[in-house]
């Protein structure tokens, strides 16, 4: 029945806007000598206070288009800076073409006043948004301003993105926003505080470097409006709900022009996550920037800590996240700032999943139960001391700590063709990360640009594992003792300090040629021991060190390198070759066994950018990479990895070389309501440290060896918006394909996966109606191995509904119907989500009340399905019931 109400909601809606009496009123924006005028502003103010302001801003060719109402009087304005506006009244009762020419402003210096202010203002690298001009008051915050911006997107967890671009960085006031993560400034700024958003594309915190550093970031600056600029404000919510549920989240803000102050509460057990794997991504450098070091992202994704972050559906959860950010403004050329974050979970989880094993003479299926109790404890502080004495100069110094404490308790049963067996689990991961940065930035003269970074990183993990079980596990693979109960319990040790330093010089030759020198060196020394035991019910120890178990690694890793990158212009287009020559040195010493070894590598680099304008242009990078392996993979002894698998590394591992290319082409057209993009990536791994995998029914034993075999991935993804009037059409598509080689059980196989993933939505964009989305989502998987094929098809439909009526309440909705389909069992399972929302709150009151309702259909589980190594998984993850709340709301 939802469904029905939501699609006549959405039929009339659409209706409304095709049946408005709409006019279009264009033309063309020239100087007095015919020349276009790009990027001028064209106002049109009702005099009916019923009816929208409407704007358009010209195109590379001067042209502009509004849509008016029809038979209603209208002044439009248009300007352009260093021009006179034009203003004139009309009143159209068809569509018309109006050609516009300004007129020089000749004596700039005499006073002129101007009532007009524009909305939107597009330079170069700069978008500037008078949110006044685009808010109708209901907002509540940043998320929902930044939703009715031009060119503007936020998806539910608020991720931004800006024409295509993600937002990498959170300024307010021109200052970093906590981390400078997007998610916590949209989700807890106050709407009421904002007065401008700034877009600032090619993003650097070092002003002299812009232009001399590549920059991929964009970062969003928002401005206050002047009476919240030495002001505290914000607010509290409090909220209770059936069967003992509760929320609190309090936002204070305190900003003058010497000292900013945020904090940032959140209390609940309703499974709001305030800190998430990409958080964590993002605090380690970001997504964008690990995955230019593909062995190091995927070193942090997988970490024990990480892997306690990754959890998203709980059967229950509480959270506990608290937030602090500082900044003193110390003199005119420095400033103090700091942040501290502490979030606390404890959760529980459940799941069933059918494994299927892939790539052996006789595949066989396994139903996995898992239960766990997970108890995550993590914070991190950050202190920076900014110096800019002149501006030539600028120093950063900063400090970061970083604490984890996680523990968790699962029950795992295991049913497959050998076995019926359950397995208790207890974790505990301690880690200490201590890292320490020094940035130099100096302008040597004219054409030189001096820079020295340098960052000490130390880093202790202790993770202890204990597996509880009454029946024995890896038989011939551990040296397990006869007992009733059978308890194997592991501590592990990983240690790293290092130190990456690099001094370059930016040598500009001319407007058009820059030559660019690196020296810098990466060290690493790391410790890594692990000791595996049974306690046995007597109280006395098998130690499993004289099966070859226990570890104590010392592994070191030094690389220095040249770098030379030469930067040039040719019209239109910007070119970048560049080439590294690494030395590296390492040392392996296990036990009574030392490794010495070096090697000299070049890794070229190849980079280019064709700018059509501002919205338009194509970027190429090609890397060729090198990367060494992590120091568990050159451990020699044995190491427990699960109840089901052990692993040894192999000291005489060397490097891995892959090749990195992508090419992607973005545009926008503000005056078409147009923006699309397409980027292609292909990676090639010519030489890769790969898995070999000895299977005998669940358990297995792995060890990684050099493999010269080449292994590819390609992807194509694609996005589409076009506005509409008051229809957004989005369209987004994404294709993969991933060749690979496994080894397991002697046997080397060529696998294959191609992916194929659409996602269609059109969403409304009214002012007094109410305003819907509604998607649908079509993905595809096939994956080939040893020839055999498995294919799932996934399908989702959703919607989401927003209405501001009778001028206090605001009414939201969401529903998703999802649907699985595993096309080789042709099994289907099928369910759907719906959540609710109703707030109301006056204009003169700074009380609001809120009632809210999730899972509304009380569904038990997520369908999800995954193909990794030789297991293809069918999973179903149990999720909370059914939550209805109550929330009051103060506005400070």
């Amino acid at each position: 029945m939802l469904i029905k109400y939501l699609v006549l909601i959405l039929v009339m809606s659409i209706s409304v806007a095709l049946q408005a009496q709409t006019i279009t009123l264009q033309g063309k924006v020239s100087d007095s000598l015919q020349q276009p005028l790009q990027y001028a502003n064209i106002l049109a103010v009702p005099v009916a206070d019923n009816i929208d302001v409407t704007f358009a801003i010209t195109n590379q060719d001067g042209n502009y288009k509004l849509q008016l109402e029809k038979n209603q009087t209208y002044t439009v304005t248009t300007s352009y800076l260093g021009f006179l506006p034009n203003v004139e009244d009309v009143n159209l009762d068809k569509d018309t073409s109006n050609n516009i020419i300004l007129k020089e402003n000749l004596d700039q210096l005499d006073e002129v006043t101007i009532t007009y202010t524009p909305p939107m203002v597009v330079k170069k690298d700069t978008i500037v948004y008078l949110t006044d001009k685009f808010v109708t008051g209901e907002e509540r915050k940043l998320k929902d301003v930044l939703k009715k911006l031009p060119g503007v997107d936020v998806d539910r967890s608020g991720n931004v993105t800006v024409n295509g671009t993600k937002v990498t960085k959170v300024l307010v006031e021109n200052k970093t926003f906590f981390t400078g993560d997007s998610k916590l400034a949209v989700n807890n700024i106050p709407a009421d505080a904002v007065d401008k958003v700034e877009v600032l594309d090619n993003y650097n915190d070092v002003a002299m470097l812009k232009g001399l550093q590549d920059s991929d970031d964009m970062a969003l600056n928002i401005k206050l409006k002047e009476d919240k600029k030495k002001f505290m404000f914000g607010d509290i919510e409090a909220g209770a709900g059936i069967k003992d549920r509760y929320a609190v989240h309090p936002s204070i803000f305190y900003y003058s022009p010497k000292t900013n102050v945020n904090v940032i509460g959140d209390l609940n057990n309703t499974g709001v996550k305030s800190f998430t794997i990409k958080d964590y991504l993002e605090f380690e450098g970001g997504v964008g920037k690990l995955l230019s070091d593909a062995g190091n992202y995927f070193k942090l994704y997988r970490s024990d800590f990480a892997q306690f972050l990754d959890n998203q559906d709980y059967k229950s959860s509480t959270n506990q996240f608290g937030a602090f950010n500082f900044r003193q403004y110390i003199n005119q050329v420095t400033d103090l700032s700091a942040y501290a974050i502490v979030n606390n979970e404890k959760n529980t989880t459940a799941s069933n999943t059918i494994n299927t094993y892939q790539n052996i003479d006789q595949p066989f299926t396994e139903q996995r139960f898992a239960n766990n109790a997970l108890d995550n404890f993590f914070s991190i502080g950050k202190v920076t001391l900014e110096y800019k004495p002149t501006i030539k100069e600028d120093l950063n110094i900063n400090t970061v700590i970083k604490v984890t404490n996680n523990k968790g308790l699962g029950v795992i049963n295991t049913i497959n063709l050998s076995q019926d067996n359950t397995i208790s689990t207890t974790n505990n991961v301690t880690g200490l990360n201590l890292k320490q940065n020094f940035s130099y930035s100096r302008k040597l003269s004219k054409n030189h640009t001096a820079t020295l970074q340098s960052i000490y990183n130390f880093k202790n993990d202790q993770p202890i594992t204990n597996w509880l079980t009454n029946q024995q596990i890896l038989q011939g693979l551990i040296p397990l003792q006869m007992d009733v109960n059978y308890n194997i319990q592991q501590t592990k040790t990983v240690k790293t300090n290092s130190v990456n330093t690099i001094l370059k010089d930016y040598w500009v030759l001319n407007n058009f040629n820059h030559l660019y020198t690196s020296l810098g060196v990466n060290a690493a020394f790391n410790s890594f021991n692990t000791q595996d035991l049974q306690q046995l019910s007597d109280g006395t120890i098998n130690n499993f060190e004289t099966a070859g178990f226990n570890n104590q690694l010392h592994y070191n890793l030094i690389d220095t390198y040249l770098g030379l990158e030469y930067k040039f212009q040719i019209g239109i287009a910007t070119f970048k070759p560049a080439a590294y020559l690494h030395f590296y040195n390492w040392q392996a010493n296990q036990l009574s066994h030392g490794i010495s070894n070096s090697k000299t590598v070049l890794l070229p680099q190849f980079t280019s950018n064709i700018e059509f304008s501002n919205s338009e242009k194509i970027d190429f990078k090609y890397k060729l990479n090198a990367t060494f392996p992590t120091v568990n993979r050159i451990a020699n002894n044995f190491v427990l990895n699960n109840f089901n698998s052990v692993f040894k590394g192999d000291a005489n591992l060397s490097n891995t070389l892959y090749h990195t290319a992508s090419v992607s082409y973005r545009r926008f057209s503000l005056f078409r309501g147009l923006n699309y993009s397409l980027i292609t990536t292909y990676n090639k791994r010519i030489k890769s440290i790969k898995n070999t995998i000895q299977l005998q029914g669940i358990e297995q034993f792995s060890t990684p060896v050099m493999f010269d075999q080449p292994e590819q991935t390609l992807s194509v993804s694609g996005r589409v918006s076009k506005n509409i009037k008051k229809l957004k059409l989005k369209f987004n598509s994404r294709w993969s394909y991933n060749d690979y080689y496994q080894i397991v059980n002697l046997n080397t196989s060529l696998n294959s996966s191609k992916n194929f993933n659409n996602t269609i939505s059109l969403e409304t964009n009214f002012k007094n109606h109410p305003n819907i989305e509604v998607g649908y989502k079509h993905a595809t998987s096939n994956y080939k191995s040893r020839g055999n094929l498995t294919q799932f098809l996934n399908t989702s439909f959703f919607t989401n509904l927003e209405y501001d009526f009778l001028n206090d309440f605001i009414f939201k909705a969401d529903y998703s119907l999802d649907t699985f389909n595993n096309k080789t069992t042709n099994n289907t399972n099928q369910f759907d989500m719906a959540n609710a929302s109703l707030f109301y709150q006056t204009e003169d009151s700074p009380w609001g009340f809120e009632v809210s309702a999730s899972n509304m259909f009380d569904v038990k589980f997520r369908q999800t399905n995954n193909f990794s190594n030789f297991l293809i998984q069918d999973s179903k993850t149990f999720v909370l019931p059914r939550i209805i709340m109550f929330k009051v709301i103060y506005k400070l």
